[in-house]
């Protein structure tokens, strides 16, 4: 079993929030905390929490305040978004949020940016977003980082406090033209899902061919992102993928996004025969091309996905409905990655984490 490219290799956690059939919203998000935690002892680099927003399925709706909760409730591992959605918000308030975080928290907040907008029409007229918002989000970007910078020209005279004069890591998560907006801007790129290995590496040559040094990022740096589920056998992994495919095949065919359901139930649903033709093609389609199995099989294909990719990090995204079981992969892809609680992933000195204000929030992340 060759792990070599694992343990060069940082690991880092996304987590959604994910609802559970019969949990409340409230302990997804006490759990998400405890997640963080138990992330960080394992070892790795970073952890991210999303943005979702009228989704049952997801609890995660405002990232910086959950990443607050986190940054509070941990004292090493670096904390996130994957990411705050640009056409949702107004970049002012976007940099002031960020500059409170790091302000906050010194060396360890990333600021993750993403160009989606709401899943349906009324969502988005809630948000006060457009479909089209999305393309503007090269400019947005611009005047986001330029609030940092404090050049920004699209407001003049107008400063984001405290969050000008500092500089934090900035990443774009790829979808359509953010490999490209990602390299014109000189950040660092979240890319993926596995399913679409093609074109995720055309992608990343593209961002690294088109990628300009700026004062957040000196060379590219490229993080894929997916499921990579580890289990004792290769279909007790596979169980775990299951819950998150048939919530995503329930929500193309159904519209509605749903809590992750037991996969003894999903599995009941596959042997009767009670899924539709389309629901079966997009459960299908959402199990290929996942990364799982045992350890050895997952080490030996992470390690040929990095090779291909020369990625310089993973960002793991799985969830499932039994969260002791996910864990447990966790620990298992924790151990093959060479991470101890002892020796938590490298960081630059820039990336040096503070003890930060652990205060009330540790205490409401440890009482709840």
């Amino acid at each position: 079993m060759s792990t070599h490219r694992l343990r060069t290799t940082r690991f880092s956690v996304l987590d959604r929030s994910r609802t559970r059939q019969g949990q409340e919203r409230a302990k997804e998000l006490r759990d998400t905390v405890r997640f963080a935690q138990q992330a960080e002892a394992l070892g790795y680099h970073r952890f991210w929490v999303s943005e979702h927003h009228s989704v049952p399925g997801v609890a995660g709706s405002a990232p910086t305040v959950l990443a607050a909760a986190v940054a509070g409730a941990t004292s090493r591992i670096r904390v996130g978004t994957g990411g705050v959605m640009l056409p949702n918000h107004r970049p002012l308030v976007v940099a002031e949020q960020f500059g409170v975080l790091e302000s906050l928290f010194p060396g360890r907040i990333d600021m993750g940016l993403g160009r989606s907008v709401g899943f349906t029409d009324g969502i988005r007229r809630a948000l006060g977003a457009d479909k089209d918002d999305a393309d503007d989000f090269g400019a947005r970007l611009t005047e986001l980082l330029g609030y940092f910078t404090g050049d920004q020209t699209a407001h003049p005279q107008v400063h984001a406090h405290p969050a000008e004069g500092l500089t934090l890591p900035a990443f774009v998560l790829a979808t359509g033209a953010g490999a490209e907006v990602a390299a014109a801007a000189g950040l660092s790129l979240v890319i993926g899902d596995f399913r679409g290995e093609d074109t995720m590496l055309r992608a990343i040559e593209r961002y690294r061919t088109g990628f300009r040094p700026s004062v957040w990022s000196a060379e590219p740096y490229v993080i894929v992102s997916g499921n990579v589920a580890v289990a004792e056998t290769a279909e007790e992994a596979r169980g775990l993928l299951l819950p998150e495919a048939w919530a995503m095949a329930y929500s193309r065919t159904h519209g509605v996004f749903p809590p992750l359901a037991p996969p003894a139930e999903i599995e009941a649903l596959e042997r009767t025969g009670a899924m539709t033709a389309k629901e079966r093609g997009f459960y299908e389609r959402g199990l290929s091309g996942q990364l799982h199995g045992t350890e050895d099989e997952v080490a030996a294909a992470l390690d040929a996905l990095i090779e291909r990719s020369g990625a310089d990090e993973v960002l793991v995204t799985t969830s499932t409905h039994d969260r002791e079981a996910l864990l447990d992969s966790y620990r298992r892809l924790a151990r093959l990655a060479g991470m101890t609680a002892a020796t938590p992933a490298a960081t630059t000195a820039s990336e040096r984490a503070s003890e930060g204000l652990r205060g009330g929030l540790d205490h409401a992340a440890h009482g709840a």
